[in-house]
């Protein structure tokens, strides 16, 4: 679920950041105020689970490898501090060679998984931010909203409309 937390933070801050541009707008004119839980619409939407899962599976094999192969690491590196003191010291050289190999690889290897799961995620939230962004805009321009911003961004407010429900049914429908 950090994806949920990363897109939310994200569109909670978009949401803000063009209130604000319109705020003044709305300043100037009796104005609507709309209110949305971004957070609330991602957590609840099995289109955003879906898509977390699809990446999960997408990774699974290589994270499982990782796995056996930090374990393979530590049963080498333990091997060789139960052996070490019986060891020649030429054997002993050769093993520490190819243990500090091993774990180099291994960084390398995680290191990579890392990159290709966080670019992995960027394009996933970006594509869920455009759309939720596109739903957001549609049901304000419908419902004349001049103004929508993230209930979590939002200490009191008197007169702004909860448009969550809309905008999770609206949102979970898409393809």
């Amino acid at each position: 679920m950090k994806i949920v937390k990363k897109v939310s933070l994200l569109v909670g801050v978009l949401l803000v950041a063009a209130g604000m541009n319109t705020a003044m707008a709305a300043d100037n004119g009796a104005g609507k105020v709309a209110i949305v839980n971004v957070q609330q619409v991602l957590q609840q939407s099995p289109r955003v689970t879906a898509l977390s899962k699809k990446l999960e599976d997408q990774f699974k094999d290589r994270q499982s490898k990782l796995n056996d192969d930090q374990q393979s690491l530590q049963t080498e590196l333990d091997k060789f501090k139960k052996e070490s003191p019986t060891m020649s010291q030429k054997d002993r050289d050769a093993m520490e060679k190819k243990i500090t190999a091993d774990r180099t690889d291994l960084v390398k290897r995680v290191v990579a998984y890392q990159q290709d799961l966080q670019k992995e995620q960027n394009k996933v939230m970006q594509g869920i931010l455009a759309d939720l962004n596109g739903v957001v805009s549609t049901i304000a321009k419908k419902d004349q909203y001049s103004l929508v911003l993230d209930s979590q961004a939002v200490v009191f407010s008197a007169n702004g409309v909860d448009i969550t429900k809309d905008v999770a049914s609206k949102f979970n429908s898409k393809s």
